[in-house]
């Protein structure tokens, strides 16, 4: 192994994996802290996914030291801590306390964060993360239900969740190339927030920490360190993708996420005929809707031309309704847990595709169906990639985040795999 990866939640590790796997490295993908005799085979990245973004910090720092301590004990030279591309935190954590329980680990002093993702619309200037035009302060993030972003400015952000100095590498010292960047880098202490506006700044980055050994950020940062093992002799030229085939059997589409994006892909998934079934938590506290129903529905529709879609999405009102009545965290793992027992009854039915929209709802979605290690297939939207899991019964799986993919991103998934 190479390099050793841990990501906060299910979509982000899996969009990582991508990342690594398209530049050149095989890539295994993990669900959950490894066993320590886990069989890595040939892997030259480990990409551990923990559901611990939004889980108190302790037990994030935690989950995230046990898996760190496999990895490296398997022959990591470099750890990578991701997150998402729109650095979803509080005040509380959990990405400094993740990020500074790693370096106490390694006995390292200094990092970066650089969450910048360009293909996603995702930059990084002065500081200032952006979501498309906009602040990341005035995005539809600011009204996140579990992490509500409503301050652009990562340097200020990080610096109120450790006690490690947090300092800024601007653009400017990125465009003067890998060798002075990786000298400003050196002259910064505890964690350095880089600027990064394209992909070409990424890559500059990625090749200025070749030595660093821990490395934090999204899942586009990932794309040049793969080069840095190649430039040593540790990895061959990128080879062709290999074949995907997805296995045989019924699909379902399911959404948890309540994120601007995946309303949209709803919205359009109806648009275009695909029977659309919501999911009210509400309604299931009360028992006036029950998993019996959802399925009786799935089989209703069982020989339309798209999957039938069961969502939760809902506005930003009628989610603060429903966490005032049932408590902030608890409206949305009602949510996961009845998606989750919803593709458990499926897959005994003999489904084996399965499209989930929302970093949570897919990681809930995925422990109920037993999946723990999965490969990579091929992309549907940048950062949302089909992955099969491995063993007997394979599985076909798009785990998308809430806030990536296109408009028309379920029908769009099926029609590769129709």
């Amino acid at each position: 192994m190479l390099l050793g990866a841990i990501a906060d939640d299910l979509t982000g590790a899996t969009d990582l994996a991508l990342t690594l796997s398209r530049n050149g490295m095989k890539t295994l993908q993990v669900v959950g802290v490894p066993a320590p005799d886990a069989d890595f085979g040939n892997a030259d990245a480990v990409v551990v996914a923990l559901k611990s973004r939004t889980i108190p910090a302790a037990e994030a720092v935690a989950q995230s030291l046990a898996a760190a301590r496999i990895l490296v004990e398997r022959g990591a030279a470099q750890l990578y801590f991701k997150y998402c591309s729109t650095f979803d935190s509080t005040d509380r954590g959990n990405i400094g306390p993740v990020i500074d329980a790693l370096l106490d680990l390694l006995g390292e002093s200094r990092s970066v964060a650089c969450p910048a993702f360009p293909e996603n619309a995702r930059t990084l200037y002065k500081g200032h993360l952006f979501v498309g035009d906009v602040p990341l302060s005035e995005s539809p993030m600011k009204d996140h239900p579990l992490t509500p972003m409503r301050d652009s400015n990562l340097v200020r952000v990080l610096g109120r969740q450790t006690a490690r100095p947090v300092g800024l590498v601007p653009l400017e010292a990125v465009h003067q190339g890998v060798g002075p960047l990786r000298e400003a880098l050196a002259a910064q202490g505890g964690i350095a927030v880089v600027d990064a506006i394209t992909d070409e700044d990424l890559r500059v980055i990625g090749a200025a920490l070749a030595d660093m050994r821990l490395v934090t950020g999204g899942s586009a940062l990932a794309r040049g360190l793969p080069q840095n093992f190649r430039a040593r002799g540790l990895l061959p030229a990128v080879q062709a993708e290999a074949a995907f085939a997805a296995p045989k059997g019924a699909g379902i589409f399911l959404a948890g996420s309540c994120s601007a994006a995946t309303r949209r892909q709803v919205a359009d998934a109806q648009a275009r005929g695909v029977a659309a079934l919501k999911v009210d938590p509400l309604a299931i506290v009360e028992g006036r809707q029950t998993a019996a129903q959802a399925l009786d529905f799935i089989a209703a529709h069982a020989g339309d031309a798209y999957p039938p879609l069961l969502y939760s999405s809902a506005d930003p009102d009628e989610v603060r309704a429903a966490q005032e009545r049932l408590g902030q965290g608890e409206a949305g793992e009602i949510v996961e847990r009845f998606l989750a027992a919803i593709a458990q009854a499926l897959r005994q039915r003999g489904y084996r595709r399965f499209i989930v929209a929302g970093g949570e709802t897919s990681g809930a979605v995925v422990q109920a169906l037993g999946a723990t290690t999965v490969a990579i297939g091929p992309e549907i939207d940048p950062g949302v990639p089909w992955v099969l899991t491995q063993g007997p019964d394979a599985l076909c799986l798009a785990l998308k985040s809430g806030n990536f993919g296109s408009d028309d991103f379920f029908t769009k998934a099926w029609g590769q795999i129709r």
